[in-house]
């Protein structure tokens, strides 16, 4: 079987790296180099039955199928808490199947100790447990073959259990590491995709706020001169139509991801929006003194703020002005400080502004603005405008 479900908690993909593979590699020799102590200490020596030859070799197959399944299927599960729960059952396995082979063996079966502390080095569990497991079976094979009369093969035995169970230790690191790394890719591929879609959602609002806040302004316009100037009200249809056209296009060309924002567009933009709604603009003749890498992104500024001047502001006149590190809007604007939901109006003090306080700033448009602008290395600042309203102040 090549490959089984590789679905969290279900078993293991072979193919997802080296360490399955390996280890199943490595218990399939580990079995080979004991068929030939079992041959010897159990088929070779007459003084067992043919009964009990069954009996041992029978628990030996049962010890090393749970040395070779055990612990895949502890790394299999699916969280920390489930792995280390599924490690300690493993163990238990592993001790209790070693037991049986002991006891139907005796003091031959000790060498499944190396083969144990190899198993109990591979599994999930903390460090200072398999430490402590693997000093344990390193000093009880020395006591043991010591008390015995063989304190040669208990010291040497000691030595395999100590240097290869450390040796799995650091395997079952590099196991750890490749899975932490693989979970640590699909959340940057989950945090990747929520970027994007927040990006989606900044640039629909953006596109369609102020495309249709020119078409209601301009549609509200046309009505009004449906009778007393129907070919100036039938210009203003047509130009809502290509406003429509336009926002369409805008809309397709961000789903396809190749979109882009222009300031001198924007300005062209807003001079028609603001002429729409009856607002005077004192818009700059060019944008040379922009560098080209802060265009697009004044470009956006521009329209967030133009379309916050017509739909909010109620302003006669707006000003946007460019410096090479900065791009403001100013209007002369009702406008005054956000206060929280349900709560009174506050009034104004006798002889003071009513922008007594900062406006907050509230709202999609210009938190996924300043969103923008903070991805680019740049700061966001509301607040009074010497017009007399609001103020929206870029700088990088």
């Amino acid at each position: 079987m090549e490959k089984t479900r590789g679905k969290p908690g279900g078993l293991v993909n072979w193919r997802s790296g080296a360490g399955p593979r390996n280890w199943l590699i490595g218990a399939g020799f580990s079995l080979v180099l004991w068929t030939w102590p079992t041959y010897t200490t159990v088929w070779a020596d007459p003084t067992h039955s043919f009964g009990d030859q069954i009996l041992i070799t029978g628990l030996t197959v049962l010890f090393f199928a749970c040395y070779a399944v055990g612990p895949l299927y502890a790394w299999s599960r699916k969280t920390p808490e489930d792995r280390v729960r599924a490690a300690v059952l493993v163990v238990l396995a592993l001790l209790l199947s070693n037991g049986l082979v002991a006891v139907a063996l005796g003091l031959a079966a000790l060498w499944t100790w190396t083969f144990l502390a190899c198993a109990v080095a591979m599994m999930p569990l903390p460090v200072r447990w398999r430490f402590l497991m693997i000093a344990g079976l390193a000093v009880g094979s020395l006591l043991v073959q010591g008390l015995n009369g063989q304190a040669e093969a208990g010291f040497f035995q000691a030595s395999l259990v100590l240097s290869l169970g450390f040796m799995m230790m650091a395997f079952a690191r590099q196991i750890e590491l490749r899975q932490q790394l693989e979970a640590t890719r699909k959340d940057l591929a989950v945090a990747a995709v929520a970027a994007e879609r927040d990006r989606m959602a900044r640039d629909m609002h953006d596109i369609l706020g102020h495309s249709l806040t020119v078409v209601a302004v301009k549609a509200e316009l046309a009505g009004r001169l449906l009778d007393a100037d129907p070919r100036r009200a039938a210009r203003e249809l047509e130009e809502i139509e290509d406003l429509a056209r336009g926002a369409l296009a805008d809309v397709r060309a961000t789903v396809a991801g190749y979109r882009g924002v222009n300031v001198v567009a924007e300005l062209a933009q807003a001079r028609g929006a603001l002429a729409s709604a009856g607002i005077d603009a004192e818009l700059p003749g060019s944008v040379d003194q922009v560098p080209a890498a802060h265009r697009e992104l004044f470009g956006w500024v521009v329209r967030e703020g133009v379309t916050n001047v017509v739909r909010h502001s109620q302003a006669a006149r707006c000003r946007i002005t460019f410096t090479p590190d900065g791009v403001q809007v100013d209007d002369d604007g009702a406008w005054r400080p956000a206060v929280p939901a349900g709560s009174a109006d506050p009034e104004p003090a006798p002889g003071t502004s009513p922008w007594s306080g900062q406006w907050s700033g509230r709202g999609t448009g210009l938190d996924g603005l300043a969103e923008r602008v903070r991805q680019a290395g740049g700061t966001l600042s509301t607040g009074p405008s010497e017009l007399g309203g609001f103020r929206l102040t870029v700088v990088m």
